[in-house]
């Protein structure tokens, strides 16, 4: 009579399940590509959460989204508390930051910095919150590279958010070895960075303006080949925990601060007893805590994260994705070629799977 092994407590689990994170963002692309120049983001939204979705229903997890998408701009998406996987008993647990489509402007306007992305966190001793959900609509950011952090460590210089940008910008030339006006910085185009962008142009720095679609441009500073030394700004509060999550594993930094648009949401906010929080300078580590981290990302449209999706006649399309973990540290750029004529994606809104 054959012995049964008994059941083995993995403590690595996210190394085995971290390329279905991957096939799911990989879906969502390939899902939502139709719609791209279409005008309609919701629609490509829609069509990344159904694809997201259908993923995660293949995947033997206990999933529960802690940071959602969708509340923000009222679009479809996937939501704070909403339930991924099989949810079969002993399967591992997950927290999962989610965006189907970060740049859904862009990606209905057929633009440019369009990607999905996911974050997940496996239960880790010592961490109570692996990805922290900030309850601010907005955050002020400020993301480097390790090259910054190195650079700072032997010097004995240190970057603050809210230092003057003149000075931010001379530690971070000093660090990547550029001068000042050779310095890149990437920030969403926005009325409200108006004096930001007087102060980093009369520092003479080079600013490189976007629509929409800040994780990717957070993240850029701390890929070793990237030409962006340095991402500044106001966006999101979620965005900041999935830039945040993928800043940890490439071990650059980031700093993040509560921002209310107004003072209504500033009462509500000291109401709801965040008042000590308001004044506080948040890292990488802060929202994204602990090691059992992994991030993954596929371009839709080409961003300074990813290429987007490239099409080839109906016939076959190519993806570009990264996979990451902050244990290791281990980066992965995956290209892979999609057969258009074999290719299916599980979708959940018919449970089926689908030819793209």
């Amino acid at each position: 009579m054959a012995l049964r092994l008994p059941k083995q407590d993995y403590q690595d689990i996210e190394r085995i399940v971290e390329f279905d994170f991957v096939r799911a963002t990989e879906a969502a692309a390939l899902n939502s590509l139709r719609w791209l120049g279409r005008g309609d983001k919701e629609a490509a939204d829609a069509a990344a959460s159904d694809a997201i979705r259908g993923m995660f229903d293949l995947m033997n997890i206990c999933g529960e989204v802690v940071i959602g998408e969708g509340i923000k701009d009222e679009a479809p998406g996937i939501f704070k508390g909403e339930q991924l996987g099989t949810w079969v008993p002993g399967s591992p647990q997950f927290d999962i930051a989610i965006d189907p489509i970060d740049g859904t402007t862009n990606i209905s306007k057929g633009a440019p910095n369009s990607i999905s992305c996911i974050a997940a966190a496996s239960p880790e001793k010592g961490v109570k919150v692996a990805l922290r959900d900030v309850p601010s609509f907005y955050m002020s950011k400020l993301a480097y590279g390790p090259r910054v952090i190195e650079y700072m460590k032997k010097r004995g210089d240190s970057l603050h958010l809210e230092m003057p940008i003149a000075e931010v910008l001379g530690i971070v030339a000093r660090a990547v070895d550029k001068r000042v006006q050779d310095v890149a910085v990437m920030m969403l185009d926005r009325p409200r960075h108006k004096e930001i962008v007087e102060q980093i142009r009369a520092a003479g720095a080079s600013l490189r303006m976007i629509g929409d679609g800040d994780i990717a441009a957070a993240i850029a500073p701390s890929l070793s080949d990237s030409d962006v030394d340095l991402y500044m700004g106001i966006g999101g509060s979620p965005e900041a925990v999935l830039a945040a999550a993928g800043i940890k594993c490439l071990g650059g930094d980031m700093q993040c601060k509560m921002w209310p648009r107004d003072e209504k949401e500033r009462k509500k906010l000291i109401a709801d007893g965040y008042e000590k929080d308001l004044d506080r300078v948040y890292s990488a580590d802060d929202l994204a805590n602990g090691q059992n981290i992994i991030f993954c990302a596929t371009g839709i449209s080409d961003s300074a994260l990813l290429r987007g999706i490239r099409a080839h006649g109906g016939v076959t399309a190519v993806t570009h994705s990264i996979l990451m973990r902050a244990k290791s540290k281990t980066v992965r750029f995956i290209r892979a070629r999609h057969n258009l004529q074999t290719k299916t994606i599980r979708l959940r809104s018919d449970n089926r799977e689908h030819i793209i």
